[in-house]
């Protein structure tokens, strides 16, 4: 039996060179993300953003066999009895078989373990590894191609609807999901430091700030090699190399 092949792979069209202020300094396709993240959103290029962040920063490149069938997308949808939105289908055509991007502390959930939360009305696709948050998308916003997301965190006493409002595009939310499941890709290339301790240097990415249970919320700063996340409690790095945290460690040393 010949296996289905999935669409084309969103974000596959040929690499240019980079363009000036296109975040070669910093291993990431800041152009691409730019782009994801503007006024005019460009949802194939947040899946340029992905691709080329896979290539630079995970053992291998994303190819046609690291994505989910239609057929797996389609069974999901029919047993919900709800529609996929576009950008996850896209999503989990890309990198639907890729955990080391998508699950090493929270999970991207495979489409057989989707679910509604039905009190609420969300259907959920993300998980925390203990099961202490969640994101999700609002049925009255499934039929966008490119919905909001919702977050919520499990507390002892939930209130009737305790989703927040978290990034505004699920594409952007997607984008965010490798970007953090990176930090913890490899325990060697990884380190905590003090948010207030932040390099100067560093340059702060495009990506909207977004809440976490430590209020205001995330932002992301990169600087040759290596990515920050601040938490505005603590702060979370992973370098792309053995090379670029050396490199940090020694122009930062006692930080």
């Amino acid at each position: 039996m010949t296996q289905e092949q999935p669409p084309p792979l969103p974000g596959s069209t040929a690499a240019s060179a980079p363009a000036p202020d296109s975040g070669a300094d910093l291993a990431l396709d800041l152009e691409a993300l730019t782009a994801a993240v503007g006024v005019r959103p460009d949802r194939r290029a947040a899946w340029r953003f992905v691709r080329a962040f896979a290539r630079d920063w995970s053992p291998r490149p994303l190819t046609a066999a690291d994505g989910r069938a239609s057929a797996e997308l389609d069974a999901a949808a029919e047993r919900l009895g709800l529609p996929l939105p576009a950008a996850l289908r896209e999503a989990h055509h890309l990198l639907g078989l890729r955990p080391d991007l998508t699950s090493n502390q929270d999970s991207l959930l495979a489409p057989e373990d989707l679910y509604l939360d039905e009190d609420r009305g969300v259907l959920v696709f993300r998980v925390e590894n203990q099961s202490c948050a969640y994101w999700g998308i609002r049925v009255s916003d499934l039929g966008q191609e490119d919905p909001p997301v919702v977050f919520r965190l499990d507390v002892p006493r939930p209130t009737a609807d305790d989703w927040i409002a978290w990034l505004d595009r699920l594409s952007v939310a997607l984008v965010e999901l490798v970007l953090s499941e990176a930090l913890c890709a490899d325990e060697d290339l990884m380190g905590w430091l003090d948010p207030e301790d932040v390099p100067a240097a560093f340059r702060r990415l495009p990506l909207p700030e977004y809440p976490t249970a430590q209020r205001p919320g995330s932002r992301w700063y990169a600087h040759d090699g290596v990515i920050i996340r601040d938490d505005h409690g603590t702060a979370l790095l992973r370098a792309r190399t053995e090379e670029d945290l050396d490199r940090f460690d020694g122009e930062y040393e006692g930080i």
